[in-house]
């Protein structure tokens, strides 16, 4: 199978958080949205997988049933991101908006192609095909131990969560390795750092990156303007809610 070349042109901006389980990544993603806002951008949250009517279901056995196959899983996967895409992301993209993603492709690779021990290329082939090749702008991978995660994690945890460190430590791997490729595409930070200071790095990040995000100033700067509202969370139900 040949995949699609990777990330067609599209007005808006797409931003992916990735990173083992407890690392932060929902909780960067929503300091990026309200700094976003505060410059009047519109703003799209959503994530992988669930950000549709379609992808909780998928998230449902993926995440909260017995045990799937990891072939199976890995097109589970696949199957909520080309879904998630075609009705929330591109539409999104096309017409300017942020993106800001809670996991994307990445965390396939990673997870399935590292941890599951499939093939990394056929996972970044089948997910390039399911997105006709959509890269995000930006990858933030949020760096988390094993050990570290699980610390961070809640009491009650998902099918993914259970799985013992050393799965996890394959995951983090995998990531590692992945930023390690396509350094132009991501910003890796120490997840164990403060959230305001990782919120910050990813700010000037952006900044430096996209001309048009110049005057992106992070959450609690003093600097920093009265929120202009135009977001919208991804919409279990099939698309986007104000």
């Amino acid at each position: 199978m040949t995949p699609p070349s990777p990330t067609p042109g599209h007005a808006g901006l797409f931003v992916a958080f990735e990173g083992g389980d407890g690392a932060g990544k929902s909780t960067q993603a929503g300091l990026l949205r309200s700094a976003l806002e505060a410059i009047g951008r519109e703003v799209v949250l959503t994530r992988e997988p669930g950000g549709t009517e379609l992808g909780a279901a998928i998230r449902q056995v993926l995440l909260h049933g017995d045990h799937v196959a990891p072939r199976a899983e890995a097109l589970l996967f696949a199957a909520d991101r080309a879904h998630h895409v075609a009705t929330v992301v591109r539409p999104a993209l096309d017409r300017g908006a942020v993106v800001l993603t809670d996991r994307y492709l990445d965390s396939s690779i990673a997870y399935q192609g590292q941890a599951r021990a499939l093939s990394q290329d056929d996972i970044r082939d089948i997910s390039l095909w399911a997105t006709e090749g959509l890269l995000p702008d930006l990858t933030v991978l949020l760096d988390v131990s094993a050990g570290e995660g699980r610390s961070r994690r809640a009491g009650v945890h998902d099918r993914l969560e259970r799985e013992a460190d050393a799965f996890h430590e394959a995951v983090r791997e995998g990531f590692l390795l992945l930023a390690e490729r396509e350094p132009g595409r991501y910003l890796v930070l120490d997840a164990a750092t403060e959230p305001v200071v990782l919120h910050q790095a990813v700010c000037r990040e952006l900044a430096t990156r996209h001309p048009g995000l110049s005057a992106l100033v992070p959450v609690g700067d003093e600097r920093a303007p009265r929120p202009a509202c135009r977001s919208r969370a991804a919409d279990p139900a099939g698309g986007e809610a104000s």
